[in-house]
């Protein structure tokens, strides 16, 4: 199993980001997939979860309205447009499959997000 995420970067507080995950190694398209984040300070966050045909989504409180989980089954690639984004989002992010925080594989290398002035 490998989960890449890409995408990160330094971005202005109010600015926007789009990240990808790409999958290999497990049927994708049975599984909930996940964006989880993690910081200094928090060892690993849930962020956003979508079902595997892509008709439900869920997100934690502080990204509800913010941020958006999509995924392409044909590319095994799992998606987070990030809008409004605030100091707070500053974190590395990772995809997996499920919500549990220890993962359901091995994390990938993450992808960075810094937010700042």
């Amino acid at each position: 199993v490998q989960l890449v995420e890409s995408g990160g970067g330094l971005v202005q507080p109010g600015g926007s980001l789009r990240l990808a995950c790409v999958a290999s190694g497990f049927p994708f398209y049975k599984y909930e997939m996940s964006w989880f984040r993690q910081t200094p300070r928090v060892v690993r966050e849930w962020v956003a979860l979508i079902t595997p045909g892509g008709d439900t989504t869920k997100y934690v409180d502080s990204v509800k309205g913010r941020f958006t989980i999509s995924r392409d089954n044909a590319k095994n690639m799992v998606y987070l447009e990030m809008n409004s984004l605030e100091p707070e989002d500053t974190a590395v992010y990772y995809c997996n499959a499920g919500t549990t925080l220890a993962g359901a594989y091995n994390w990938g290398p993450g992808a960075q997000v810094n937010v700042s002035s």
